[in-house]
């Protein structure tokens, strides 16, 4: 499984380039392996992301700007839905993935499945 996180490498909005900093900042603590897709300098990642947002997850304006985060090829957010999963500390299961041992995340797991 590849995160992947559809970016803008030159966005001329500075909420995109907060957005985008804080989500790469924070799996970089995290130590959440990523990749990122530079919508603005590959016109395939541009289209890609566009056909894989879900309708229902779309702007008002049809189109889906970044940052967009997909396990592989599963949609898994934007940035407001990762900021709820941080807010909510539960971001690796935002991701699809496994809590370390030890985080808050898994002992909260732990205590729902005891």
């Amino acid at each position: 499984m590849v995160i992947k996180v559809y970016i803008a490498s030159c966005s001329g909005s500075t909420a995109i380039k907060k957005q985008q900093q804080t989500i790469l900042g924070l799996f970089d603590a995290m130590k959440i392996e990523y990749e990122e897709m530079d919508i603005a300098a590959n016109e395939e990642n541009r289209k890609w992301m566009r056909e894989n947002v879900p309708e229902n997850c779309r702007p008002s304006s049809g189109i889906p700007l970044p940052p967009q985060i997909f396990n592989d090829d599963q949609y898994l957010g934007d940035y407001e839905a990762f900021f709820d999963a941080r807010e909510n500390n539960t971001v690796y299961t935002f991701l699809g993935l496994t809590p370390p041992p030890g985080s808050k995340e898994a002992e909260a797991l732990a205590q729902q499945n005891a």
